[in-house]
C-alpha cells in the first residue's frame, strides 16, 4: 500500500468466508454457499420492516456436507441451472435458491405468475414454500447499493442507498416489495390459483452495501453484520489499499472471489480477467468510462497457492457519479 494510503478495501467478511468455504472452488457452488451463509442485508428485527423480513439462519452440518458433495459432483446443480448462460444476476441467484428449497423438500412453486386475465399479469410469486397446512410466500432479491451520502436529519432514508446505475434505490425496492409483491396473495386471482392459504409473506434480501472511504455509519434497519465494501471515484483510486485487482464478472458478484491464479475457465463461467496493478486498473477504467459510465465491481486479491482469493471489494465509479447521484436525490425530493 502506498505511504499514507487509506485502506478502503477493508478485510472482514471475506476472510471468514475463505476459512469456512475455501474448499468450494466451483463458482455456482460458492455462490449458493454465500446465499445460504451470508449475513442478512436487512435486519429481521428492525421495526422498519414490521416482521416482514425472512432469514435463513445458520448453515447446519448437513447442508455444509451437501454443498461439499456438489463441489465433488455438480451434476445436479448444473442440471437445475440449465445450459443457457445467464445475463441477469438476479435470475441466476433465484435459480440457485430454487434448487436449495427443492432439495430441502419445501418448494411448492417457483416463479408462479398470477393473471387476472390472459393478458393481465397481476404479479409473480418468487417462492411458495410448504408451511404446515398452508404456504409461506418468499419474495427474494439480491441487491448491491452504494451509500452516496448521509442525511443527519433522516438517518432512515433508504433512498440514499443507490444502485450502480442510479435507477434503483433500497427505498424504492422495499416500497415495491411491501406495497405490491408481499400483498399478492390477497388478490382474488391469486387466491383462485392456490389450493392452500398463504400464512406468511416475507422478503429475503441478500447483497452487499458499499460506503465512501472511511468508517461506515450504522444504518437503522440494516443487518449489523451485512456484507460491505467501499466505493471510489476513479480519480481517487490511487489511495486505495491492495496490490492486485480483478474486475469481477457480474455473475461472480455474490460470493467472495476465488479464481485460478493461472488464467483459465472457472467451471461453467466465462474466464475471469487476469489481475491488474492499481495503475493498470485505473487506466483501464478511465478508458472504459469514456464511453460507458456504469460503475465497475473490483476485488482486491491475494495469491494463496494456486488461487487468487478476494481480500476486499469496491465499486469504482466515474468522477461525475457522485454529482449524478446527488441530482437524482434532489429530483426525488422535489
Amino acid at each position: 500500500m502506498p505511504a499514507g494510503a487509506e485502506s478502503s478495501f477493508d478485510e472482514g467478511y471475506q476472510a471468514g468466508f475463505a476459512r469456512r468455504w475455501g474448499h468450494l472452488t466451483r463458482p455456482a457452488v460458492r455462490a449458493l454457499a454465500w446465499l445460504l451463509e451470508s449475513p442478512d442485508l436487512l435486519d429481521p428485527a428492525g421495526h422498519e420492516w414490521q416482521g416482514s423480513i425472512a432469514t435463513l439462519g445458520t448453515v447446519d452440518d448437513a447442508t455444509a456436507a451437501w454443498l461439499a458433495s456438489l463441489e465433488v459432483d455438480p451434476a445436479p446443480l448444473d442440471a437445475a441451472l440449465g445450459e443457457r448462460p445467464y445475463s441477469r444476476l438476479g435470475l441466476y441467484a433465484e435459480k440457485l435458491m430454487a434448487f436449495y428449497f427443492a432439495q430441502r423438500g419445501d418448494l411448492v412453486a417457483h416463479g408462479l405468475q398470477v393473471r387476472a386475465a390472459r393478458n393481465d399479469t397481476v404479479g409473480e410469486f418468487d417462492f411458495l414454500l410448504a408451511d404446515g397446512e398452508g404456504l409461506r410466500h418468499i419474495e427474494f432479491a439480491t441487491k448491491f447499493y452504494l451509500l452516496d451520502s448521509v442525511d443527519d436529519n433522516d438517518p432512515v432514508d433508504f433512498d440514499l442507498l443507490v444502485g450502480p446505475n442510479l435507477a434503483d434505490t433500497l427505498g424504492r425496492k422495499m416500497r415495491k416489495i411491501f406495497s405490491q409483491q408481499l400483498a399478492l396473495s390477497r388478490h382474488p386471482a391469486a387466491q383462485a390459483l392456490l389450493d392452500r392459504p398463504v400464512l406468511a409473506a416475507q422478503a429475503l434480501v441478500k447483497g452487499w452495501l458499499f460506503y465512501p472511504p472511511g468508517p461506515a455509519p450504522r444504518l437503522p434497519g440494516i443487518g449489523p453484520r451485512h456484507c460491505r465494501g467501499h466505493w471510489h471515484a476513479v480519480s481517487s483510486l490511487a489511495a486505495a489499499g491492495g496490490e492486485q485487482f480483478v474486475v469481477m464478472p457480474r455473475l461472480q458478484w455474490l460470493a467472495p472471489l476465488q479464481v485460478p491464479a493461472q488464467p483459465g475457465a472457472d467451471g461453467a463461467m466465462a474466464p475471469t480477467p487476469p489481475p491488474l496493478t492499481r495503475d493498470a486498473l485505473a487506466a483501464l477504467l478511465r478508458h472504459k468510462f469514456e464511453t460507458d459510465r456504469a460503475p465497475v465491481m473490483v476485488a482486491a486479491v491475494r495469491r494463496e497457492g494456486d488461487w487468487l482469493v478476494e481480500q476486499s471489494r469496491a465499486f469504482v465509479v466515474p468522477d461525475e457519479w457522485p454529482a449524478l447521484a446527488a441530482q437524482r436525490r434532489l429530483e426525488k425530493r422535489l
